[in-house]
């Protein structure tokens, strides 16, 4: 018999924080603009998805953790799945299905992913993918995702573009995650660090500068106020709604970014802000002045050749500023860069990664508070991902859309994803219908929002 995987204690904490108003599960969905059928999906999750062992497997809680254990009678057909929509069906139906999904939590007596197929979507089909946050991280997924593609010349697709962003380092958060716990079960291991850096002075001032800094980053999440009440704070109700907007051109937003001294994620972080902004005031928050935050995920992996194909969750978070009540897009855009600049000199998201790891480890009962200070702390969730910047085959249709939808945890209740992809730049809503019933009218004023900032630098002409 196989020896039982044991999940990372992130991995672990993620599966603990699954609520049945609240699913962990991350959704992607997959628009081709010509059909396929369910046999030839079911052939490409054999060949492609399933080498990947964890996805044959299911999450077990016991007494000291949680185990990877392989379901007995696995069989492919329980996941592979057909959906249909009315005929001449639009975005709206699709919508509404992606949203009854993403609401229905999967079967914990089996390997927690699914594959739904609409054959019959505008001319083509659409596939709808769940799997749960434990497997993997958003970096992980898309690039697993991605493995079932190709490229129009034959080969497998791949994810070329890179954050913009300096990703902290995660090497000293390892480390001193290991040394802590060596240093709880061995004592006799302060006497020989001691020594270490008593020869080595440069190394022992690098630690602890490190070291302070991880502490100022706990002081400072500690002390964090929550965020201020609006409509994003209510209760959870369990239904889920999903709704994605026209894409923006990716050359557009870079061009922006760089007249204005700006990166294409604070353009699309100010964006956002200035959407919500929008939203919120339509339905009767007082906004002038406010500043809400989105927990953003930060990508901790090294980008080594062996990180390649590897699962798991890999990532800290980030509390980023959304200034929704400065209605001048360039005033918002500056606000949303300094914060940004000033997060990127931080060590927060590997403090967070640390923090995720030490609920982990908790009891199972402990969890639920620690959640509760994390989720206080923000409004939302928002995601960026890098896509493939050409376009990608499957099943030997062309893929004429990708989007995503990241799941959220405690009471936060509304993810806002974007995906690049073939030099576009897809924004997609999740929200509880508490909290936002009808996401098509957040995401209505995501391109207005540029479309605002992209005529003020006109208009400015050489000035800027």
């Amino acid at each position: 018999m196989l020896t039982a995987e044991r999940l990372s204690a992130v991995d672990r904490a993620w599966l603990l924080m699954d609520r049945p108003t609240n699913p962990l599960t991350i959704v992607a969905l997959v628009v081709l603009a010509s059909r396929i059928d369910r046999t030839l999906l079911r052939e490409l999750i054999v060949k492609r998805f399933l080498p990947f062992e964890r996805f044959r497997c299911y999450p077990a809680c016991d007494s000291l953790g949680a185990s990877w254990v392989h379901a007995a009678h696995f069989e492919v057909d329980a996941h592979v799945l057909s959906a249909a929509l009315p005929p001449r069906a639009g975005q709206a139906q699709l919508e509404a299905l992606v949203g009854e999904l993403a609401g229905t939590p999967l079967n914990p007596s089996r390997p927690l992913w699914s594959f739904h197929l609409v054959e019959h979507y505008q001319g083509g089909s659409a596939i709808i993918v769940r799997i749960h946050h434990c497997y993997a991280d958003g970096i992980a997924l898309v690039r697993v995702l991605l493995s079932l593609a190709d490229t129009g010349a034959g080969g497998t697709a791949s994810s070329t573009a890179e954050p913009e962003h300096n990703v902290p380092d995660a090497g000293l958060l390892d480390t001193a995650l290991h040394n802590g716990l060596q240093l709880l079960s061995q004592g006799t291991g302060l006497l020989e660090k001691g020594l270490h850096y008593a020869l080595h002075p440069v190394e022992a001032s690098t630690v602890a500068r490190d070291a302070l800094g991880i502490a100022y980053e706990m002081a400072h999440l500690g002390t964090m106020a929550d965020d201020p009440p609006t409509r994003l704070k209510r209760s959870l109700s369990g239904i889920r709604r999903v709704s994605w907007a026209a894409p923006l051109l990716l050359e557009e937003v870079r061009t922006i970014g760089r007249v204005l001294g700006c990166t294409i994620n604070d353009v699309l972080i100010a964006t956002l802000a200035g959407a919500l902004g929008r939203y919120l005031e339509a339905r009767g928050d007082r906004i002038p002045g406010v500043t809400i935050r989105a927990a953003v995920p930060v990508n901790l992996r090294s980008g080594a050749a062996d990180d390649e194909g590897k699962l798991g969750n890999r990532f800290g978070l980030v509390f980023v500023d959304l200034p929704i009540g400065i209605r001048h897009p360039l005033e918002r855009l500056y606000t949303v860069h300094a914060g940004m600049q000033t997060i990127k000199a931080s060590v927060q998201a590997t403090t967070t990664f640390g923090l995720l790891a030490a609920i982990g480890y908790l009891p199972a009962p402990v969890e639920p508070p620690a959640i509760a200070l994390f989720s206080a702390k923000a409004s939302l969730v928002a995601s960026n991902l890098p896509g493939p910047k050409e376009p990608l085959m499957l099943a030997g249709a062309a893929i004429s859309q990708i989007l995503f939808w990241v799941p959220q945890a405690g009471s936060i209740g509304t993810g806002v994803s974007m995906l690049s992809y073939n030099g576009r730049v897809q924004f997609g809503v999740i929200a509880d219908h508490e909290m936002i019933p009808d996401p098509r009218e957040l995401i209505g004023h995501v391109g207005a929002e540029f479309e605002r900032l992209v005529l003020l630098v006109l208009l400015a002409g050489g000035a800027l």
